[in-house]
């Protein structure tokens, strides 16, 4: 499943970056997805096939702190860039004569590091939370990854107000994206519903079902591992929904837009031929 998530991506980036036909805003955003699915998934599996190989589950302090780290900036980077693809395809469905002109270059590239800077922010925010314990030694954790909820429980020390902050901080990070994933597509359904012809309200719409299905996907993973957790105390079926989000949705994300795009399923069958 891991060289399906890692090939797969790094396919959606070679056939972007191959063809120019494919240099536009959303395929450029597309392949800072699979850059990041890319690093989500490589900052759990690597180690957890290791432990597997090895019979062992440990790791260090620091090396937690690390994957803990790069595993909420990776995520975080995931959810900012559907938020700016759902932004992409709203400018050009509903605002098709001022697309080129909104969805520039500069514009783009910025939507990208701003969500690398408030992503590495959002990470460095939880590293120095808990760095504020004592060196946790001889502990285990009922998951397969430094998972944040569960390595913040591990304190003796009073958590209640760095609980606020993680909490606000991720509300925020959680509201805003899905408020305008949500905007977004009501503009956009409201948009294509005004269109006459049918043929006209599918291609509206297939511009975008591959964007909508993996938004799905995410959040649905997501908010089923976190919810699941909190509801039933099983440490077994908090894994099993951990790798649903964390190996699974990377691994699908390539298919879904393969599948579903004529552009990159033309693009990859002509780097095939020139292959063979």
């Amino acid at each position: 499943m891991y060289l399906v998530a890692v090939l797969g991506n790094l396919l959606i980036v070679l056939a972007i970056g191959s063809d120019p036909r494919l240099h536009t805003p959303m395929y450029f955003f597309l392949c800072n997805l699979s850059l990041a699915d890319i690093g989500f998934i490589s900052t759990t599996v690597p180690k957890m096939i290791v432990d597997l190989q090895t019979h062992s589950g440990a790791i260090s302090y620091a090396g937690c702190l690390a994957q803990m780290s790069l595993f909420l900036a990776f995520g975080c980077m995931d959810d900012l860039l559907l938020t700016a693809m759902a932004y992409d395809r709203f400018v050009a469905i509903c605002h098709p004569l001022h697309y080129s002109v909104v969805m520039n270059p500069r514009r783009c590239g910025s939507l990208v590091l701003m969500s690398l800077a408030v992503s590495l922010l959002d990470s460095q925010l939880h590293n120095l939370i808990t760095l504020q314990f004592t060196s946790f030694k001889d502990v285990e954790i009922s998951n397969f990854f430094c998972d944040p909820s569960q390595v913040l429980r591990l304190s003796c020390s009073d958590t209640f107000s760095n609980n606020i902050v993680i909490y606000v901080v991720g509300a925020i990070l959680g509201f805003i994206p899905i408020s305008g994933i949500f905007f977004s597509y009501y503009k956009i359904v409201s948009s294509i519903l005004r269109v006459p012809s049918s043929g006209g309200k599918y291609k509206a719409f297939s511009t975008c079902g591959a964007h909508l299905a993996v938004v799905c996907l995410f959040y649905g993973t997501g908010l089923g591992a976190y919810l699941g957790s909190a509801v039933s105390h099983s440490p077994r079926k908090g894994a099993v929904a951990s790798v649903m989000y964390t190996v699974v949705t990377p691994m699908l994300n390539p298919f879904i837009y393969s599948l579903r795009n004529r552009d990159i399923k033309n693009t990859l069958t002509r780097l095939y031929s020139r292959l063979v």
